[in-house]
């Protein structure tokens, strides 16, 4: 968007001057000729010196949970027969964030120019997706604007929800393990040095268990920097792989092929998959744009390429089911259920049983999941923990009964 200044004449013969936010300049162009404006000038706004202290946003974004409460205010206000424009000017003014606001303000300006909510939506592809702006455009077309909000609220909130159970699982064994591995460095760089000195001098029998755990504190000592920046470098490298198609997708499969941890993903993206797909359906959308929105919003690349080459094959004729068959990412019961859905013309309804199914399955999975880390996280520290007081007070002990 853009602040455009410009000098006309109107219907009276009056001179008129002001500003207007618009895409373009044909788009201001345009707008201010629907006002009845005779322009005379009209030029770009020179941007002016922004205030670091308070314009500078590095780490500010619209939630998920935003986007959800404003899809349900939205269904509201239609329903309560607002007009468009009016709607996101109410909203911007009692937005959630500052951020938001600046959105939704963009938004209602790009409505009263003339253009669609669905294109003015697309303007902000880093708080709507493509999935959410072709839900709104099928919206539009087929006049069910409140429908459809009502429903974009209803499956951001499910997808929200299941992500971040999913994720969630995962945070308290990764806490305990970066804590173990904390105090681990700490005791083989601090405390088990010590104890070498001791063992030295006393001129014992050191068991071989303890030997290891010495030379890994010696290792450790001596040559910590160098590990470190092994791992910064290797940590790069990683990091730049995954940023390649090819890697990301290496890096998806390596992650779908993980036991139990494997499963939940794929029965997430079953259930993204189903879940978009039925939602689309039964707003209007065709079964060829849905498979495409689809590709760009199931966030892993195995799937995305499943999608595309069953929207390839859909494409030239073959049924969703058939196309399916090729995949063996896509489970069997997946394919028997979109045959029926094909037979019965009811594949909106049958989608959204799967998608239903398969968010069960990612929540049961969850649940069980987290109920195994606990006490096999309880018994890897245990060994972890009995194995370094068995190198530390075992040869302590022996020491000890020499005297």
């Amino acid at each position: 968007m853009a602040i455009f200044t410009y000098q006309a004449i109107d219907s009276d013969g009056s001179k008129r001057e002001g500003s207007i936010e618009a895409v373009s300049i044909d788009v201001a162009i345009t707008a201010l000729q629907r006002r009845g404006l005779v322009i005379s000038t009209i030029n770009p706004e020179k941007p002016k010196a922004a205030n670091f202290s308070m314009n500078i946003r590095w780490f500010e974004s619209v939630k998920n949970e935003d986007v959800v409460i404003l899809s349900r205010q939205i269904t509201t206000l239609f329903e309560a027969q607002v007009s468009a424009l009016r709607a996101f000017q109410l909203l911007s003014s009692e937005a959630r964030t500052p951020l938001l606001g600046e959105k939704l303000s963009a938004i209602a300006g790009d409505i009263q120019n003339g253009l669609s909510i669905s294109v003015a939506l697309s303007h902000h592809p880093d708080v709507f997706t493509p999935f959410y702006v072709n839900m709104v455009k099928a919206g539009e077309e087929t006049g069910k604007l409140d429908e459809t909000f009502a429903f974009l609220a209803d499956y951001l909130d499910r997808n929200y929800e299941i992500t971040k159970k999913a994720k969630n699982a995962l945070i308290y064994p990764v806490f305990v393990l970066l804590t173990f591995g904390i105090v681990m460095v700490l005791m083989m760089t601090l405390v088990i040095p010590k104890l070498a000195d001791m063992l030295d001098s006393a001129g014992q029998d050191i068991p071989i268990y303890t030997k290891v755990v010495i030379g890994l504190s010696q290792f450790m000592t001596h040559y910590m920097v160098l590990f470190i920046l092994l791992i910064v470098i290797s940590g790069f490298f990683i990091y730049r792989l995954a940023r390649t198609e090819r890697g990301y997708e290496l890096f998806s499969r390596g992650r779908l092929g993980i036991p139990v941890v494997g499963g939940i993903y794929q029965k997430l993206f079953l259930s993204r998959i189903a879940d978009n797909l039925s939602t689309m359906l039964r707003s209007g959308v065709q079964i060829m744009r849905g498979l495409e929105i689809t590709t760009e919003v199931v966030g892993d690349p195995v799937y995305e390429r499943v999608l595309r080459e069953t929207a390839a094959d859909v494409r030239i004729g073959q049924p969703l089911s058939e196309a399916l068959r090729k995949h063996p990412e896509i489970p069997g019961i997946v394919r028997v259920m979109v045959k029926i859905g094909e037979e019965t013309g009811n594949m909106g309804n049958v989608l959204d049983t799967m998608a239903k199914f398969y968010r069960r399955e990612v929540n049961n999975a969850v649940d069980t999941l987290v109920g195994l880390i606990e006490p096999l996280m309880i018994v890897v520290l245990a060994l972890g923990v009995g194995f370094l007081i068995a190198a530390v007070l075992v040869p302590i002990y022996n020491v000890a009964a020499t005297f």
